[in-house]
């Protein structure tokens, strides 16, 4: 579950210089951000940009695919195709498995989390921490496996969300994203134009959907988080690209965590690959530190000349997840407060990892056993 990130930034794609101007229609239109470092960028990305301006005035916006039965906002307008369908009640968790704070809190506040808020440093795990964190990330792979052997054309992402927290139930886990600031389910299932943190409902997947499915679990004070991409029957060539390059960023950043690396060389790494191959990497929402806290310092940026401070060190544990698209990086939240969406429709695409910094380099919490800790979608 990725934390937000705020930064005012160039929109103009590979840029990412500090910005001071803001396109005037985007103010009069009521669009956050669009914010731009000169008259030269912002001139020179006009062609993609001008399409903001269409979205906010109702112009262009392919109304096809809604639920007409079930219309919960009808004066908003959809980015995309995808549209709400009803909920289930929130599923309950057994009174004897240990829950965090937030759990029982009227509005979800994790107030442990709340109090080391302003505090930049970042904690150092000790053995028998590090041993806590193993056990909830395998607990949390195990949990996202049994996800994975229901996920087809048909079944509901509702019922992705039984499966999920029936899961965590059976190895004495609770479900973390369940409540946390109100979240009403037991994990995120993002769907075509989802970024991240799409809620589970009676929308049954349809033969060419990406789904992503955002599975973390806390076991014995201990949150371990991971998610993956799964490709739904016959994707697109696009969807495919999409899914196997936001695999190969969150890979290759994977690859240079280690002791002394500065956390802010994670973000151009990304980039460079995601750009290199056309897409475009979403800057709102970051990875986090985890351990008994579900987001902690530090904060992970996946975009490149991000401002983040601070040095990886032996027994720091965090998550890596980039949220890759396929037009604009720019994206906007639904009126459930929830499901982040992409600005233009297009798809997105999301892989993530709970990371263990070690004295030689990193170990991968959440890695799946078999087949070398490849993804699912690589086994199709």
């Amino acid at each position: 579950m990725a934390t937000a990130a705020f930064a005012r930034v160039c929109e103009s794609p590979g840029c990412n210089a500090s910005a001071k101007l803001q396109c005037p229609t985007c103010m009069k239109l009521g669009i956050q951000g669009s914010y731009f470092c000169s008259q030269d960028c912002f001139k020179g990305n006009w062609r993609s940009h001008k399409i903001l301006h269409k979205i906010a005035k109702g112009e262009g916006v392919d109304g096809s695919g809604e639920n007409k039965d079930y219309d919960p906002w009808p004066n908003y307008r959809f980015t995309g195709k995808l549209r709400p369908y009803p909920q289930s009640p929130k599923r309950v968790v057994p009174a004897h498995i240990p829950r965090p704070d937030y759990a029982t809190h009227p509005t979800g506040l994790p107030l442990s989390e709340q109090q080391v808020k302003q505090v930049a440093q970042i904690k150092t795990l000790n053995d028998e921490e590090i041993e806590g964190m193993r056990v909830a990330c395998k607990l949390g792979r195990e949990v996202l496996d049994e996800a994975a052997k229901i996920i087809d054309v048909g079944v509901t992402t509702d019922e992705i969300d039984r499966i999920v927290h029936e899961a965590c139930i059976e190895r004495e886990c609770y479900p973390s994203p369940l409540n946390y600031y109100e979240f009403p389910k037991s994990c995120c299932t993002s769907v075509n134009e989802v970024i991240c943190h799409g809620i589970p409902d009676q929308r049954p997947l349809e033969n060419g959907d990406i789904c992503n499915i955002d599975v973390t679990v806390y076991h014995r004070s201990f949150h371990g988080d991971l998610n993956e991409t799964f490709l739904v029957g016959e994707v697109s060539d696009t969807a495919k690209k999409l899914t196997q390059v936001t695999w190969e960023c969150l890979d290759r950043a994977i690859k240079i965590v280690k002791p002394g690396e500065k956390y802010r060389e994670i973000g151009h790494v990304i980039q460079k690959h995601a750009q290199a191959n056309g897409f475009s990497v979403v800057r709102s929402y970051c990875g986090h530190g985890i351990h008994q806290l579900f987001h902690t310092a530090p904060s992970i940026p996946h975009y490149a000349k991000n401002k983040v401070v601070g040095v990886m060190k032996p027994g720091h544990c965090f998550t890596i997840e980039p949220m890759i698209s396929q037009g604009s990086w720019r994206d906007e939240m639904w009126p459930d407060k929830w499901t982040a969406v992409t600005i233009d429709g297009l798809l997105s695409a999301q892989f993530e990892h709970t990371l263990l910094v070690t004295d030689t380099g990193v170990e991968v919490l959440t890695a799946r056993s078999a087949d070398g800790g490849r993804p699912y979608f690589m086994d199709n």
